[in-house]
């Protein structure tokens, strides 16, 4: 009992460690900070690969490369380990295969593949230029970021639409081009798929130049397609846009409830799952605002870097109550 119960408080101490955002936990921070060097040596190993100049150093590189990736791995190993503690509703399986199909975990997975197989097949190293996903665990934690993904997942159907709309103007605009431009320069308007180049790059404002009409009614058609490429690709930009004012507004209308909302008051024992937590963790995860903490008798200001403790009493604003 006693031996279980010793394994359990490592395995939660591993998971406090390897996750990101706890500053005042020296061994956490310190992961963080070698993961995030990691991370960026291992990227930039995969660019510098690239240049002919630098390829004495071959053996650098893929000392780097390896030594990078086993600490992905460990890390991968470590989190499908805790796994229950990143899911504490579920089930010790189901919380391993809620991880394993998550974006993190899905993301880990294709960053260590290429270690298996570096002399495989093409598909199996281009997988190695999905570790610069691996980045997105830097700013996971930031409310930023939270506020980016949520607001493209609100907006998906709008944003969709909106990428709908502009595979239909190109489709058009593609054909258009190449029935007035076919006959005046068929090696270069040889087929539809040319078009359809010439007005991905017309309709996004890139405009390469490597494919232009030269007929009078090609060119016409040209500066309308140009301006309703314009006004076509502001349309999802107007959507992200006004998603993100709804997003904010929504949560400055959150916090001015939370304030008048009604005040709960928790007592800490051994059983809680708050025992050990830090307090920017809890409001981030059951959306509370902390306002006060008693512990052993004194009153302290709520603070995002105070450590929960047993016997400790917090009060917050529930806005569900």
């Amino acid at each position: 009992m006693a031996e279980s119960r010793k394994k359990s408080i490592t395995k939660k101490r591993v998971f406090d460690i390897i996750q990101i955002g706890n500053r005042d936990d020296i061994p956490s921070h310190a992961f963080d900070i070698f993961l995030v060097i990691a991370i960026l040596l291992n990227i930039a190993v995969l660019f510098m690969e690239t240049f002919d100049g630098l390829r004495q150093y071959t053996t650098l590189f893929e000392a780097i490369e390896a030594g990078t990736i086993l600490f992905f791995c460990i890390e991968y190993i470590l989190r499908i380990w805790t796994a229950e503690y990143l899911y504490p509703k579920c089930r010790r399986n189901m919380a391993v295969l809620k991880f394993l199909l998550s974006f993190d975990g899905i993301v880990e997975l294709f960053t260590i593949l290429p270690l298996f197989f570096l002399s495989g097949f093409i598909a199996f190293r281009m997988l190695r230029v999905v570790r610069i996903f691996h980045l997105f665990r830097i700013n996971s934690y930031y409310d930023s970021f939270n506020v980016i993904t949520s607001v493209l997942y609100e907006k998906k159907n709008q944003i969709f639409s909106s990428i709908f709309i502009i595979f239909v103007l190109m489709l058009s605009s593609s054909l258009c081009m190449y029935s007035a431009e076919h006959e005046a320069q068929p090696e270069v308007f040889n087929n539809a798929f040319s078009g359809l180049w010439w007005s991905i790059s017309t309709i996004l404002t890139v405009g390469y130049g490597d494919i232009y009409p030269i007929t009078i009614v090609g060119r016409v058609m040209a500066i309308g397609i140009a301006f309703l490429g314009v006004g076509v690709v502001a349309i999802p930009t107007g959507i992200i846009s006004a998603g993100f004012v709804e997003r904010y507004t929504q949560i400055q209308i959150n916090k001015a409830d939370r304030k008048i909302s009604g005040v709960v008051s928790v007592k800490i024992d051994k059983n809680s799952i708050f025992v050990n937590r830090y307090i920017k963790e809890l409001e981030r995860e059951n959306d509370i605002s902390v306002v006060l903490i008693i512990r052993d008798g004194n009153v302290m200001i709520s603070s995002e870097k105070i450590k929960l403790k047993v016997g400790d009493t917090i009060v917050y604003n529930d806005s569900e109550v």
